[in-house]
């Protein structure tokens, strides 16, 4: 029986990172950064990737305070969620996205990446780990 993809998002007012799992949902890998041109547009382009994917559930990143709480961030979070969920029928799930920026510049300067290039990478790579971050209580 086949199992259905998982998508993480780190989403942001300029941009959005993507993740998609494998197809067994083990592995979590960077897919994209969308540059975010407006909510319905994004909503469309994500709606879109959900069917070609056959994706089931997104993880998305939201952004707490350092205390847990939730501030004005996440809910702007939490209201595209809602909006995804309500368009593409998929179960959105939020991850604590506090140190994921951190993790990721982590990763690429670990791994060599410019300075210059990280800053259009760090976006999928922070998707990659809320999305992983998901897979691995699954």
């Amino acid at each position: 029986m086949q199992k259905h993809r998982k998508m993480g998002i780190d989403y942001g007012d300029r941009r959005i990172g993507i993740a998609l799992s494998d197809a067994l949902c083990i592995i979590s890998s960077p897919y994209e950064v969308y540059q975010n041109r407006g909510q319905e547009d994004a909503l469309a382009h994500i709606d879109k990737l959900i069917k070609d994917f056959d994706v089931d559930a997104v993880a998305m990143g939201l952004p707490l305070n350092m205390d847990g709480t939730e501030g004005e961030r996440a809910k702007i979070h939490r209201e595209f969620g809602e909006k995804l969920a309500g368009l593409s029928g998929v179960k959105v799930v939020y991850i604590d996205e506090r140190l994921t920026s951190a993790e990721a510049e982590e990763i690429l300067i670990s791994s060599g990446v410019r300075r210059e290039k990280r800053k259009e990478l760090i976006d999928k790579i922070s998707a990659q780990i809320i999305l992983q971050s998901y897979m691995n209580n699954l």
